[in-house]
């Protein structure tokens, strides 16, 4: 599974986990799951709704620590399990394009690779121009997704 990225237009976080692809992938594809680590803590994930096939939807609304939500509305676009997830914020489900304005466009994809006891995980961020992929990482993209990549694994290793 490999992915030629874009260093001016695409996002990386790659790590060794030491959890099992298939308690990533759980964490990945369960509204109950998602909801207790999706967003970096003091920020939550109050709401998720999952369609897991391509052309489903992957929503999620978070909620800052003032209290205001943020709703995201998602296609699944490939699905194979306990490998790979990629879904954009371009669609909404059934390919759909996005009526509502979004601060950017983008699309996602976890990858899972065995990696001994654990998971060698990569999220890829594909965004559409350099702007955009300034703006998410800006708005601390690497930060953002790490912490809720710690989040993920603590709750993985509960699982």
């Amino acid at each position: 599974m490999t992915y030629e990225t874009d260093p001016k237009r695409d996002l990386v976080l790659e790590r060794i986990v030491d959890v099992r692809p298939n308690l990533v992938w759980a964490a990945w594809t369960r509204p109950d799951y998602i909801k207790q680590w999706f967003t970096p803590v003091p920020w939550q994930t109050v709401d998720c709704e999952v369609d897991l096939r391509p052309g489903g939807i992957f929503r999620t609304v978070m909620r800052s620590p003032e209290g205001q939500e943020f709703p995201n509305n998602g296609c699944y676009l490939e699905v194979i399990e306990n490998r790979k997830l990629v879904w954009t914020a371009a669609l909404t489900e059934g390919y759909r394009p996005q009526t509502a304005a979004a601060p950017f466009l983008f699309t996602a994809m976890i990858l899972l690779e065995p990696h001994g006891n654990g998971t060698k995980y990569t999220a890829i961020v594909v965004h559409g121009d350099e702007d955009a992929a300034k703006k998410h990482a800006d708005m601390g993209f690497h930060d953002g997704w790490g912490k809720a990549l710690d989040q993920l694994v603590a709750l993985a290793k509960t699982m």
